[in-house]
C-alpha cells in the first residue's frame, strides 16, 4: 500500500515538473529567439542558420531552469496535498514524516542524475554544435545588411558604404575599406552589384580607384574600368573560437589537471589554447557542470519542510511564503558563491562544503520540530 500511493505523489511531481518545464523553457526560447535575430540583421547569416542556432539552444534553456522548476513542482504537490488533505493518507497508514521526507529527497536523487547528463554531456555538446552553424556559415544574409547612406561593418575586416541602391539591386558611388590583411586598400567605386558565381559571392565593381598602403606605409593608386571583390574571403564578427562552455567535459578536465601540474606551460587542445589565464574559468565551469546540480538535493529538502506545518496552522499561509522565499534564496546563494570559486582555494571549499551545511542544517532543523518514529 505505501508504494501505491508513494507513487501517486512521485508521479504527480514528475508530470507537474514535465509540464511546466516546457512551457517555460519555450516561453524563454521564444523569447530569446527574437533576440538571435541580430544573427541574421546584423551579421549577416542565413534563417537556415538561425534556426538551427536557435533549436540547439533549447538543451541549455532547459538545463537553467531546471532547479528552480524541479523546486516549485515539489512545492507545489506537496502544498496541493495538504490542502486537499491528502497528505492525511500517509500519516493513517503509517508512514511517518521522516519516512515521507526521505522518500522525497530519495526521488530527487532521479532529477540529480538527470541534471548531471544534461550540465556534463548534452549542453557543452549542443553549444558547440549551435556555435558550428555560425563558424562554418557563408553570409547569405549579407546583400540585405548593405543599407543606403550606412557604414556597415559587420563582417571581420571589412567595411562598405553605398549612397543608394535602385529597384534592381545595383549601388550607385560605393566605399570599400578592407583591412583583412596587412596590406590595407580603400575602393572607390561608382556603381556595384553583388553577383554569384560558382558558389561565391562576388561584388562587380564599375569604374572606380584603388588606394593600397603596405606595411612600409607606401601608398600605390591605380584606376579601374570593372572589378570584381571576393565577399567569401571574409567572414562575420561573430566568435568562431569555441567558448569555454562549449567545450566537452574531458577536455576542460584534462585542461585544469595540466595547468595545475604546470602552470606556467601551455597545451593546444583542439580549437583552444589552454594556458594560466583560463584556469579561473575552468574551474568555474567544472563546478558549474559537476557539483552545482548537488542544490537539488537541498531544493528538494527545503520543499518538503511545507510537511511540518497543518493547513489548520493559523500561519500555515506565512510559513508557506517563507518556505517558497527559502528555496528561492538558496538559488540565487549557489550562484553568487559560483561566481566566487575559481582559483581561490578557501572560496572553493566555501563553495563545496555549501550544499552539505545547508542539507545538514534544513535536516536538522526537521529534526526538532518533529518527532520522527
Amino acid at each position: 500500500m505505501k508504494k501505491i500511493i508513494f507513487k501517486k505523489i512521485l508521479n504527480e511531481i514528475l508530470i507537474f515538473f514535465l509540464i511546466f518545464s516546457l512551457a517555460l523553457t519555450l516561453i524563454v526560447w521564444v523569447i530569446q529567439a527574437v533576440n538571435y535575430l541580430d544573427i541574421v540583421t546584423e551579421d549577416g547569416h542565413s534563417f537556415n542558420v538561425y534556426f538551427k542556432y536557435t533549436v540547439f539552444s533549447l538543451p541549455k534553456l532547459f538545463s537553467q531552469i531546471f532547479p528552480f522548476v524541479f523546486f516549485l513542482s515539489v512545492f507545489y504537490i506537496i502544498n496541493n496535498y495538504e490542502t486537499n488533505n491528502q497528505l492525511l493518507i500517509y500519516w493513517t497508514h503509517g508512514i511517518n514524516k521522516k519516512e515521507f521526507i526521505n522518500k522525497i529527497i530519495k526521488f530527487s536523487l532521479l532529477f540529480l542524475i538527470i541534471q548531471l547528463f544534461l550540465t556534463i554531456l548534452l549542453v557543452p555538446y549542443t553549444s558547440n554544435k549551435s556555435r558550428s552553424f555560425i563558424r562554418s556559415s557563408n553570409l547569405d544574409f549579407f546583400p540585405n545588411l548593405i543599407k543606403p547612406k550606412k557604414f556597415i561593418d559587420a563582417v571581420q575586416g571589412l567595411t562598405i558604404f553605398i549612397d543608394s541602391k535602385n529597384e534592381d539591386g545595383d549601388y550607385q558611388n560605393i566605399i570599400l575599406k578592407d583591412n583583412s590583411t596587412a596590406t590595407s586598400q580603400i575602393i572607390i567605386a561608382k556603381t556595384g552589384k553583388i553577383i554569384s558565381k560558382d558558389d561565391r559571392k562576388l561584388l562587380l565593381l564599375s569604374v572606380g580607384q584603388i588606394i593600397r598602403r603596405n606595411t612600409a606605409n607606401k601608398v600605390t593608386i591605380f584606376n579601374f574600368e570593372e572589378t570584381q571583390f571576393d565577399l567569401n574571403k571574409y567572414s562575420s564578427k561573430t566568435t568562431k573560437k569555441p567558448k569555454i562552455q562549449e567545450l566537452v567535459t574531458t577536455k576542460l578536465i584534462q585542461c585544469t589537471t595540466f595547468l595545475l601540474q604546470y602552470p606556467e606551460s601551455k597545451l593546444k587542445m583542439q580549437n583552444m589554447l589552454c594556458e594560466k589565464s583560463f584556469l579561473n574559468n575552468l574551474a568555474q565551469e567544472l563546478f558549474k557542470r559537476i557539483y552545482m546540480p548537488a542544490y537539488i538535493l537541498v531544493l528538494s529538502l527545503a520543499a518538503s519542510l511545507l510537511v511540518l506545518k497543518s493547513k489548520n496552522a493559523h500561519n500555515y499561509t506565512v510559513f508557506k511564503i517563507i518556505i517558497f522565499l527559502i528555496g528561492i534564496a538558496l538559488l540565487v546563494i549557489s550562484e553568487i558563491l559560483l561566481n566566487f570559486t575559481g582559483t581561490n582555494l578557501l572560496y572553493n571549499c566555501l563553495f563545496l562544503l555549501a550544499p552539505i551545511f545547508l542539507f545538514l542544517i534544513i535536516y536538522y532543523y526537521m529534526t526538532t520540530k518533529v518527532k520522527f518514529n
